[in-house]
């Protein structure tokens, strides 16, 4: 266990960091801090109105600077980073250094899964590196094989979240990060 820290949460969209980050926060009794909703309170606008107005370079570096905030803040906290935050390399060492950092992850084919249901939730808003006319699971894979290294250089712990609730995967968090899951 390592109260003197946050606890980070890494991984692909629609793993759960959001899900199993508040529930993590709840049991810890923890503020919870989702970096994409700084970088949109920042901007005043949803991070898929960003990527559409100014493009991923411009959200990059509101995301650099919301990442920056998070582990800055106090008291300790659970954060979810978006799932493009580890691609930064300043990101990931002030992670490292500043945060206990848990990797989230779940085949392609989950993932797939869970963002599609949460686009019909969302009337297909907020997925904008899923909106280049092909399959979610193509799309996923290559964007989690492309990004592992980062993942892997950031990440002092991995837990598996697939055919996991948010709640059983934030209990497998606590257990893999020495916390007790109560």
């Amino acid at each position: 266990m390592d109260d003197g820290r946050h606890l980070v949460l890494v991984g692909m969209m629609g793993v759960g960091k959001s899900s199993v980050g508040r529930r993590a926060a709840l049991r810890l009794g923890r503020q919870f801090i989702d970096t994409d909703k700084l970088v949109e309170e920042e901007a005043g606008c949803s991070v898929a109105e960003i990527f559409a107005t100014e493009g991923e370079a411009a959200f990059r570096v509101l995301e650099n600077a919301a990442v920056r905030r998070a582990l800055e803040s106090e008291p300790w906290a659970v954060i979810a980073f978006g799932g493009g935050a580890v691609l930064e390399p300043t990101n990931r060492g002030l992670a490292r250094e500043c945060a206990l950092v848990v990797w989230l992850q779940a085949p392609a084919r989950e993932l797939a899964r869970r963002v599609s249901a949460s686009l019909r939730r969302s009337g297909g808003a907020g997925r904008p590196l899923l909106a280049q006319g092909r399959s979610p699971e193509q799309v996923l894979d290559e964007i989690a094989r492309a990004r592992e290294d980062a993942y892997k250089a950031t990440a002092h712990v991995l837990v598996d979240t697939a055919g996991r609730s948010p709640s059983q995967a934030a209990t497998a968090v606590l257990i893999a990060t020495g916390w007790s899951p109560e």
